[in-house]
């Protein structure tokens, strides 16, 4: 990937983005006439590619709906890389404000309109001395790996190769092949994995039981990862200390869906990565891969059609 890189945009553009491809080298272009594409939209919509394209940045870090559509299918040739990692920020803190205010008992003290201070003590947790699994150690899960260590949490990490997570509270790495060993020798769970197949309900009813009654269950990454009936039985019954859930399956939740009533759930529509953040953070990625793809470097956050990710 050498010469003058001619990167198209579509199928909106702003200032951030066109500021980031001519930033880091490239020139914008006309989809016929370029060698890449940065594609800030769904899979509705994506072009049939030329054959001069080489690359596609896809704007989102969950692709599972590009698979579903075949766009991988329809251009086994070209490289795809996502967003992942590119938000891990900004959701990593979303991601420690619904831990945090699960230990603590939050949901509870908001509720709550009279003092009722003893009643509440035995329920109060820390994360000092806990452990947390953190199931998907890549970009996010890194990142709340990161900002747990000043709690004093220590970290299960959980990725798909095992290779270990160098971090100074990561007790452990197990490869996702492993991930039985997990449930019940932690107190807490963070979910960032990808979703494909392979992590649909990756915790269910048998996972559920072996978490302690005062785990916390967080998933900032697909709801499918959850089940939710399960899930929902878990509350009720006391086998899990709650949940907090920026996903949810189905998605959105509908209203009068049990998860609502539960008080020992948090919910917040998916906005641990709120436009506002998005647009600015993405526009970092896109300048760091284009200025790999002029160098000719590896791209980051490329995509493995084979993974699912």
């Amino acid at each position: 990937m050498t010469g003058a890189a001619r990167i198209a945009l579509a199928p909106l553009t702003s200032d951030f983005l066109e500021q980031a491809i001519t930033g880091a080298g490239a020139r914008l272009s006309e989809l016929s006439d370029a060698r890449a594409l940065v594609w800030d939209g769904g899979p509705n919509g994506f072009p049939d590619l030329p054959e001069s394209i080489e690359w596609v940045q896809l704007y989102s870090a969950g692709v599972e709906e590009f698979f579903d559509a075949g766009i991988f299918e329809r251009h086994p040739n070209v490289v795809f890389t996502s967003a992942a990692g590119a938000f891990a920020k900004s959701v990593a803190e979303a991601t420690m404000a619904l831990l945090l205010a699960g230990v603590r008992y939050l949901p509870e003290h908001i509720r709550a309109h009279s003092w009722r201070q003893t009643e509440f003590f035995p329920h109060i947790g820390t994360l000092r001395g806990a452990t947390v699994a953190v199931v998907g150690a890549g970009g996010i899960g890194r990142e709340v790996i990161a900002m747990l260590e000043p709690f004093g949490a220590r970290v299960i990490a959980v990725n798909r190769s095992g290779r270990p997570v160098d971090a100074p509270n990561v007790v452990e790495t197990i490869p996702a092949e492993r991930i039985s060993e997990v449930w019940a020798r932690t107190d807490h769970v963070v979910v960032a994995a990808p979703a494909t197949d392979g992590t649909r309900h990756l915790i269910g009813k048998d996972e559920l039981t072996q978490l302690k009654p005062h785990s916390w269950v967080i998933n900032v990454a697909r709801g499918s990862l959850i089940d939710t009936e399960a899930l929902v039985a878990a509350l009720r019954e006391g086998a899990v200390g709650g949940a907090g859930l920026d996903v949810t399956d189905p998605e959105p939740l509908p209203d009068g869906h049990p998860l609502w009533d539960l008080p020992n759930v948090i919910i917040t529509p998916h906005d641990s990565n709120p436009p506002q953040l998005r647009t600015a953070a993405f526009a970092e990625h896109v300048a760091a891969n284009v200025t790999r793809f002029v160098q000719g470097r590896e791209l980051i956050a490329r995509i493995d059609p084979e993974a699912g990710y």
